[in-house]
């Protein structure tokens, strides 16, 4: 049974930066591609970044530059580090295993980006 686990969430002020991780057991991790979607309140979940199983990363056009999707497949490790945060990156973030589209979702990890 695939488990995934978000962490690395919390408050921060616009311009900071925060690294989320997503530990993942009970697979062969090295085999998924992963990805990143984020849930704003009263907004549908939108997919931010992916990672192939071969290390290639895929952003939204909104966190290209300031986001940097990367996995380490020796500790079964997914992240996502964050940089030049904005009000609008405010968001439950979620970590998911993908196949044909993604199926196994961790429990999301709070951002806050406030002054």
């Amino acid at each position: 049974q695939v488990q995934l686990v978000e962490s690395g969430g919390g408050l921060v002020r616009p311009g900071g930066s925060l690294r989320l991780s997503c530990a993942a057991s009970g697979t062969i991790f090295s085999t998924y591609a992963m990805g990143w979607y984020r849930q704003a309140p009263g907004k549908q979940r939108e997919w931010v970044a992916t990672i192939t199983t071969g290390g290639t990363p895929n952003y939204i056009d909104s966190v290209k530059g300031r986001f940097t999707i990367s996995r380490d497949n020796t500790k079964n490790t997914l992240y996502l580090q964050m940089n030049s945060l904005k009000p609008e990156d405010t968001a439950v973030y979620y970590c998911c295993t993908i196949r044909s589209g993604p199926d196994h979702w961790g429990q999301g990890t709070q951002v806050t980006v406030s002054s």
